[in-house]
């Protein structure tokens, strides 16, 4: 019977590493990027950021399907890098900021593509409108451990959305055709992130 339990108490311990593969990661906001970018006049793209953001990525490297994450993103930070259209992005016309102060994005499955890619589909929420959208994720590094003892990851991930789809409708019609601004709307999300301490 001890020897039993000896033999129990080995196959925990080995299977403790493994379980220790599941880590959560938290979304630097000082190194990462939330950028998106549209058509302005049919001529042109504007692009703009989210300057005030906050994620965690919990990854699972023994089985990347387990992986989940969640961000949610202040509209009142976008930034256009033009104060009169920034207000007006923030207005009922488009984000209605004082309505909806954030937005919101949550996985719902991952699944690998290759050896360097993965596809994240989550539900994203703006203005109260939610839809399902694929995120293309890449370069997912290995670990790195930073001068102050921090273990730091990065990736690179991107989608299309249809403003429409999300209650975003406002445009004006131009004289020589088509309008003020295009409807889809390529967002790209450049992320580093910290390991949180293990409690």
């Amino acid at each position: 019977m001890k020897t039993i339990s000896r033999f129990i108490a080995l196959v925990v311990t080995l299977a403790l590493p493994a379980l220790g593969l599941a880590a959560t990661w938290t979304i630097d906001p000082e190194h990462s990027n939330v950028g998106f970018r549209i058509r302005h006049l049919m001529v042109s793209n504007v692009k703009g950021t989210f300057d005030t953001y906050t994620g965690t990525v919990e990854i699972n490297d023994q089985d990347i399907s387990k992986s989940k994450v969640m961000v949610t993103i202040d509209t009142k930070s976008i930034n256009t890098r033009v104060q009169k259209r920034d207000d007006h992005l923030r207005s009922a016309d488009f984000f209605d900021v004082a309505r909806f102060p954030t937005m919101t994005f949550v996985s719902k499955k991952v699944v690998p593509d290759g050896k360097e890619k993965v596809t994240v589909t989550g539900d994203l929420t703006i203005r109260g409108v939610t839809r399902e959208v694929v995120l293309d994720v890449e370069g997912l590094t290995p670990e790195t451990k930073d001068p102050w003892g921090n273990f730091r990851r990065g990736a690179t991930a991107t989608t299309t959305i249809n403003r429409k789809d999300f209650g975003l409708t406002w445009n004006k019609a131009l004289e020589t055709g088509g309008v003020v601004v295009g409807d889809d709307v390529l967002i790209t999300l450049e992320v580093e992130m910290v390991r949180a301490k293990a409690k």
